[in-house]
């Protein structure tokens, strides 16, 4: 004997969790890792205050703003790219997920000059306790943000071949740029805000 399920009620999907579920343990072992990073680093912080202020203050609390914008900005465009997709507007989602690129690529752009200045005034990975956290902090931020800009990719490619249109893959791709904007946000907190 055969039974057939019925399609799920809109109230069903609306409660439904976006995404596959496996991203959903990836972005909370994430958050556990960089949780426990963050408890290393206020450890250090108030183990050696007065040198961390000190290094502290060769950052700049615009850049990061700056930095905090454009990654909140490419959050909106890839939940407008989210809503789009499940609307079936595909060319519009296509544009939302070119925009939330061009803003990855944006911070990381921002990111390198950021470094770049530091390394020129002579602020390295082993010049000081803060700055070792913060290269660490922000380089691996990096690598997640990359590979954020190969999950746009792949959305950007699901969304422009018909044949290939997956809501699950899109709002699963979603969900990991939002864990690196998640993530910038603590990591901006804990670098450039917290005094």
């Amino acid at each position: 004997m055969t039974t057939t399920q019925a399609p799920p009620t809109e109230a069903a999907k609306a409660r439904r969790v976006p995404g596959q579920p496996d991203m959903w343990v990836l972005v909370l072992v994430e958050s556990l890792i960089f949780t426990s990073y963050f408890g290393v680093y206020l450890f250090y912080r108030a183990q050696h205050e007065a040198a961390f202020l000190q290094e502290q203050a060769h950052l700049d609390l615009w850049l990061g703003i700056i930095d905090t914008i454009v990654l909140l900005t490419s959050s909106w465009s890839v939940a407008r790219c989210v809503q789009n997709a499940r609307a079936g507007r595909y060319q519009a989602a296509v544009r939302d997920a070119c925009v939330t690129a061009a803003l990855g690529l944006l911070f990381l752009a921002l990111k390198i000059a950021e470094w770049a200045g530091h390394i020129t005034a002579g602020h390295t990975l082993t010049s000081g306790e803060f700055f070792t956290h913060y290269f660490f902090l922000t380089a691996i931020h990096a690598v997640h943000l990359l590979i954020g800009l190969v999950v746009v990719g792949i959305v950007i490619r699901q969304l422009a071949d018909p044949r290939r249109r997956d809501q699950q893959v899109v709002e699963t791709c979603a969900t990991y740029w939002h864990t690196v904007d998640f993530l910038w946000v603590l990591i901006f907190a804990l670098l450039y805000v917290a005094r």
